[in-house]
C-alpha cells in the first residue's frame, strides 16, 4: 500500500511538472541522417485566436556530428491570403571554447531560438511555416549541401506572459 502511495505521488509530480501554460503549439520534425540542400521543414499552424498576441520560435536538436559554431537558417511564414514573409536567421549554436550550447545531459543539444515576437493572427485560415538550412563553409559561394548533426528541427507557439 505505501508502495502505491509512493508511485502516485511521483507520478502525480512529474505530470505537474511538464504543465506548460504558455505553450500553444509545439511540433518536431526528424531530419534523417543530414538536412540537405533545399529541403523544407513545413509546419501548418493550427487555427490561433486572432485576439491574442504569441512568440513564436525555432526548436533545434543537434549532436556532436553537427561541425559548426552557429546556423542559418531561411523561414517563410505563408499568410492565408497570399503573402509570405521571408527571413534570413543566424544562431549561434556553441560557445567560442567550443561548448554546445542549449539543454541536455548527452551528446544531445535542445536550443529554444526566438523567431518573432508579440504577433498577432489576424487573418483567418491557415498559416505555414517552412524552414531550410542556409549553411556555408567560410570562403566558399556554394552552400553545405549535406548538413549533418542536426536531429530535429521544431516550431513552438506560446502566450505572450504579461509581466
Amino acid at each position: 500500500m505505501i508502495k502505491l502511495r509512493i508511485v502516485i505521488a511521483v507520478f502525480s509530480v512529474l505530470s505537474l511538472a511538464s504543465c506548460d501554460d504558455t505553450q500553444v503549439f509545439d511540433e518536431y520534425q526528424s531530419v534523417s541522417d543530414t538536412w540537405e540542400m533545399n529541403e523544407k521543414i513545413n509546419f501548418l499552424l493550427p487555427k490561433l485566436d486572432s485576439t491574442q498576441t504569441y512568440n513564436l520560435f525555432i526548436n533545434i536538436r543537434n549532436n556532436n556530428l553537427y561541425k559548426y559554431s552557429n546556423l542559418f537558417l531561411i523561414s517563410q511564414m505563408k499568410f492565408p491570403n497570399g503573402k509570405v514573409i521571408t527571413d534570413t536567421l543566424e544562431y549561434q549554436m556553441a560557445m567560442p571554447d567550443g561548448t554546445w550550447l542549449g539543454t541536455g545531459f548527452s551528446d544531445l543539444k535542445e536550443n529554444k531560438l526566438w523567431y518573432k515576437e508579440n504577433v498577432k493572427f489576424i487573418e483567418d485560415g491557415a498559416y505555414n511555416i517552412s524552414i531550410e538550412h542556409a549553411m556555408r563553409k567560410n570562403g566558399e559561394v556554394d552552400g553545405v549541401y549535406s548538413l549533418e548533426g542536426i536531429t530535429d528541427v521544431g516550431f513552438r507557439i506560446e502566450y505572450v506572459q504579461n509581466p
